[in-house]
């Protein structure tokens, strides 16, 4: 990443203001980096291990060992490949997929571009990793994996989850209207879809919990072993103390999509009572049930090496890198036998949340 682009991300960082901010370069670590696209497939190792297929479709980055099932272990000894640019990095992220309803009942995916200054990528996630500084947090262990959000949640909880999850509604081309960090803008970050065309797409942001209880890499329900700081979630670049149930700062995780909905900004094409398009591979048509999925995958202590090695967007001395072409050559094959492309009459499994 050149200078320029990094100085634009630190003003990006900056425009909002946060409370104890992580910014880089310095003793912290800001890592930023892309993943092309894997697989799009029906698959979810997480929630439903060896379901073929399962509920919902997803996109998923990363390694190539993505499966119905992935084994609790190291899956840096699993997978051959990967599509991040980091290329020590077999771990597996994977999201629900956006679709746009038009007004005659039937659906189309929405197609993800490259990022911001990750040029060359095909779909897929922008990843984030975030650390306060040397020795202050703790890298995922092999067989580390866990889960935000819920995919059946419909409204609103409590005071809301912005910070967590969020949507970005670009006001024009080349991401026009990003001016400050993610989930803080006060007018064109939703937790639920924007409810008006966006001119330049629309960005989805998942941040993960970032305190661990140390001890267990998993949970049933993925979420229980890790937990959020003592005065609640914190925003992208932040950090606060861990409770004593989960004393072990783990580095901050953020997922970031870009999703090219100018496509299907035709009021023509809309519902006719004007309400918003858009809906998650989970039915889901309020935005409320984003989540993702992680299973860590980094080869020997390359992520503690970023997080400790005050490393900023896409450059850390000694973090093996590959470029996009070659990254682009790494896939997994489809196992599902559906459709998920083109016009559909029903979302692929008929759009179920579980």
């Amino acid at each position: 990443m050149l200078l320029p682009a990094l100085l634009a991300f630190v003003a990006l960082v900056d425009a909002a203001p946060q409370t104890t901010p992580v910014k880089g370069p310095g003793d912290n670590s800001l890592v930023r980096f892309g993943c092309s696209q894997v697989v799009i497939e029906r698959l979810d190792p997480l929630v439903n291990p060896g379901a073929n297929p399962s509920p919902h479709l997803h996109q998923v980055v990363g390694g190539n060992a993505f499966n119905a099932s992935i084994p609790s272990t190291d899956v840096s000894e699993l997978a051959s490949c990967t599509t991040c640019s980091f290329s020590e990095d077999f771990s597996n992220y994977w999201t629900a997929n956006l679709y746009f309803k038009a007004r005659n009942g039937t659906y189309k995916r929405v197609p993800q571009i490259p990022n911001r200054f990750l040029e060359g990528s095909q779909g897929g996630v922008t990843v984030y990793y975030l650390s306060p500084g040397k020795s202050t947090v703790t890298a995922f262990k092999p067989g580390f994996r866990m889960l935000v959000g819920d995919s059946m949640r419909r409204e609103k909880k409590d005071s809301g989850l912005k910070s967590q999850s969020c949507f970005r509604c670009f006001t024009g081309p080349d991401f026009e209207g990003d001016n400050y960090s993610p989930c803080a803008d006060p007018k064109l970050d939703t937790e639920t879809f924007p409810s008006t065309p966006c001119l330049g797409g629309i960005r989805s942001n998942i941040h993960f919990p970032t305190c661990w209880d140390g001890e267990t890499l998993d949970s049933p329900n993925h979420q229980d072993h890790v937990t959020y700081p003592v005065g609640g979630p914190s925003s992208f670049a932040t950090t606060g103390d861990c409770p004593s149930t989960h004393p072990v700062k783990i580095p901050q995780l953020m997922l970031e999509i870009v999703w090219d909905t100018t496509a299907f900004n035709d009021p023509e094409d809309w519902p006719e009572d004007g309400s918003q398009p858009f809906v998650l591979s989970t039915g889901d048509s309020t935005g409320y049930g984003q989540h993702g999925d992680y299973v860590f995958g980094w080869k020997d202590d390359a992520l503690q090496r970023l997080m400790d090695g005050a490393c900023f967007g896409d450059v850390c001395e000694g973090v093996k890198k590959q470029e996009f072409t070659e990254a682009n050559k790494c896939s997994v094959a489809n196992t599902v036998d559906e459709v998920t492309e083109g016009w559909l009459d029903k979302l692929p499994g008929d759009g179920s949340g579980a």
